[in-house]
């Protein structure tokens, strides 16, 4: 046993108005889009894809809007988590439903639309799609600095941060010849990343998507945060300083190499691990590497992934909704989702169907198998649903897990008692063969 000191939990910075405030705050920052989502939502009109010409039209009717700013608001309800689309069907997302009544959905509802700053407020035309790319991995720097300054920020001192931090990307990205080189001649200066009037141009791009999520205000020749953007950069800036201290040594790792790394860690050190590696990550590309491994071939990663994706939170919630309707991820997000909204984890797998709950145990089965001992996989017989082993292997079998086969030769292998492994056995065989 070893103690760890806690560390107190931070304050934010002095002037920081109180949770309330500042959820009171993000309902009207998100009040158009809360209206349209609970339009779209309503039974008067389901099964219609809102930005069809004739939803259009009724929306903008109904609410007393303009086609634009409808548009607008749909966009953020469902960057923010208020609708969720099913197919052609509109339906309200649990943020919705929680609105009026629950600061923190608030929050996270604000700061999944902040996080998502880009796609509310389109790229200019014509511009190259690495230099947009660059200039979103280096907007964390601006908003440093304006959360930093406490204060107005001159667009000059910016723009120069911005210009410095692009280049810096733009040179890490390119490719350096491996080998022994001929020596250079004498050249002039190799010219800067991008064109200064491009950097300026993806400065007023980036300042105007953060003033349209309700991040800053902007005067004339300056930019300042607003209370809500000030609070989720402290935020964030914490949860980096917080995470970037990893004592396994996985920062630099892959996904599947960091997962790895951690799959014999006690759960606290583990997610210490994940946010030491999800904070040197832009969190879009991180949540995609996660979710690539989750639909790899290792069962024992498929469910690391989601641990880890629990770390992201907020973020990855869009991404792990758009999964639940991958067979083999849906259990997984199923879960993920009922913990996010408030379940015990004790209890989040009560919302899975026999049959989702079935396909787990397989899933589980497998990742054992594969990377843990024999007795682990003869325990995990106790933690089916079905409370039987004939029920058990009748349902194993008709759940079409492509390692049902694997998983049931193993158990049977393991399982000290002789009359069990040879029905388990028997139910291995039936299924490769495709008998009854």
């Amino acid at each position: 046993m070893t103690t760890r000191r806690t560390r107190p939990a931070p304050r934010p910075p002095e002037g920081t108005p109180p949770r309330a405030e500042l959820a009171r705050q993000a309902r009207a920052a998100l009040a158009d889009a809360v209206r349209i989502a609970r339009w779209a939502a309503d039974g008067a009109s389901p099964g219609t894809a809102l930005l069809a010409a004739h939803a259009l039209e009724r929306a903008a009717a109904a609410l007393e809007l303009s086609p634009a700013q409808v548009r607008s608001g749909w966009d953020r309800a469902r960057l923010a988590g208020l609708v969720e689309l099913h197919g052609e069907t509109a339906r309200p997302g649990w943020r919705l439903r929680a609105w009026d009544r629950d600061d923190s959905a608030v929050l996270r509802g604000w700061v999944a639309l902040f996080d998502a700053w880009s796609l509310v407020h389109p790229a200019p035309e014509d511009t190259e799609a690495t230099a947009v790319a660059e200039a979103v991995e280096a907007v964390p720097q601006v908003l440093s600095l304006l959360q930093l300054s406490a204060g107005p920020v001159t667009v000059p001192a910016l723009l120069d941060l911005l210009g410095q931090r692009v280049a810096e990307l733009h040179e890490e990205r390119c490719e350096v010849p491996y080998g022994p080189q001929a020596l250079p001649e004498p050249a002039e200066p190799a010219p800067t990343a991008h064109p200064a009037a491009l950097v300026a141009r993806l400065l007023d791009w980036a300042l105007e998507g953060l003033a349209a999520v309700g991040a800053l205000t902007l005067g004339v020749g300056h930019a300042t945060l607003t209370p809500l953007g000030n609070w989720a950069v402290w935020v964030k800036l914490e949860q980096i300083c917080v995470a970037a201290q990893s004592p396994a040594g996985n920062i630099e790792q892959s996904a599947a190499d960091m997962l790895l790394g951690c799959a014999r860690l006690t759960p606290g050190p583990a997610r210490a691990e994940y946010r030491a590696w999800l904070a040197a990550r832009p969190v879009g590309s991180a949540v995609a590497e996660l979710l690539a491994v989750a639909r790899g071939e290792d069962a024992l990663l498929r469910g690391l992934a989601f641990e880890a994706l629990r770390v992201v939170g907020a973020p990855a919630e869009p991404v792990v909704r758009s999964v639940v309707t991958d067979a083999s991820l849906r259990p997984y997000a199923l879960i993920w989702l009922a913990e996010y909204d408030g379940a015990d984890p004790e209890d989040a797998q009560e919302v899975l169907s026999r049959e989702e709950s079935t396909w787990l145990w397989v899933d589980t089965a497998a990742a054992v198998a594969d990377h843990g001992e024999t007795a682990l996989l003869v325990r995990h017989l106790d933690s089916a649903v079905q409370g039987t082993v004939p029920a058990l292997l009748e349902e194993v079998r008709a759940v079409g897990h492509p390692r049902t086969v694997q998983v049931l030769v193993a158990l049977a292998a393991a399982h000290p008692d002789p009359a069990l492994a040879k029905a388990v056995r028997r139910a291995a065989f039936q299924v490769h063969t495709g008998g009854a």
